[in-house]
């Protein structure tokens, strides 16, 4: 009898032992909580699809992570990894020196030129003397809110929104003169039916690195330095495999890692 419960016990602990492991290894992975084409969109059942959830779950696969997607508010989302709601965020955050007072980031998964897009009845380009006296959109708590403050100066106003879609959306509605964000983002907003009827690409921002960063990065908390080594080793991974290269072919026709400047 006293064998059977020592092996019961042996077991128990085992089975407490592996869910402390199970638990340990699963990550919330935080996207801000709207659709954000083609990186983050929830589908018509709800689940979250894009490139950057099929990165993130390649990479997750490759370091045998139980990752879940938590979507948050853009504008709350480094609080809530500060605070231990979510352990990552991927949401095209751009590495900037004024973040990493807070957090820390993965090395660059991605990199991409910001742009200004605008009426197609207007012509302007994308500077400084372009912009002065116009109405810019920006979506709030980006580096493209922070370049537009900096560099657009002469702009009659710099109007900040809680979401990209509502920027684009009051630019189609003659609200607005020009948005500044990311150039795919922006890209496939000028594909659909409202964006192809209003607007068109103006070009790309002048590059300021100290603003806009030298890429997208996975933003971690600054103690979890175990996850922000097994992110980097899975970045890594994939992208010597070719996975990298095979997840991006099915939504770009360029190389999504090199670029100039970037996104949120």
């Amino acid at each position: 009898m006293k064998t059977v419960l020592k092996t019961f016990a042996a077991a128990l602990l085992f089975g407490v032992a592996a869910m402390g492991v199970a638990k340990a290894d699963q990550v919330k992975i935080g996207v801000a909580a709207e659709p954000y084409p083609p990186f983050t969109s929830p589908d018509a059942t709800g689940k979250w699809v894009g490139w950057e959830v099929d990165f993130i779950d390649a990479v997750c696969a490759e370091e045998k992570l139980d990752c879940v997607i938590t979507p948050v508010a853009w504008d709350g989302i480094i609080p809530a990894l500060t605070t231990k709601k979510i352990d990552l965020i991927v949401s095209s955050m751009s590495i900037t020196d004024e973040r990493k007072k807070t957090i820390d980031f993965s090395d660059k998964y991605y990199n991409t030129p910001t742009a200004i897009i605008g009426p197609k009845d207007q012509k302007f380009g994308a500077t400084p003397d372009d912009l002065k006296g116009k109405v810019i959109g920006v979506q709030v708590s980006t580096v493209h809110a922070v370049y537009a403050k900096k560099h657009f100066t002469g702009a009659q106003e710099i109007k900040e929104y809680q979401t990209q879609d509502e920027a684009n959306n009051d630019l189609a509605a003659g609200r607005l003169d020009a948005v500044q964000a990311d150039s795919i983002a922006l890209g496939e907003f000028l594909k659909t039916d409202q964006g192809k009827a209003c607007c068109d690409l103006k070009g790309m921002v002048a590059p300021d690195d100290e603003v806009l960063g030298p890429g997208v990065g996975a933003g971690v908390r600054k103690e979890d330095t175990a996850l922000k080594e097994k992110i980097n080793a899975g970045i890594k991974a994939i992208r010597a495999s070719g996975k990298y290269d095979e997840i991006s072919k099915k939504y770009f026709d360029f190389d999504i890692y090199g670029g100039a400047t970037q996104s949120n």
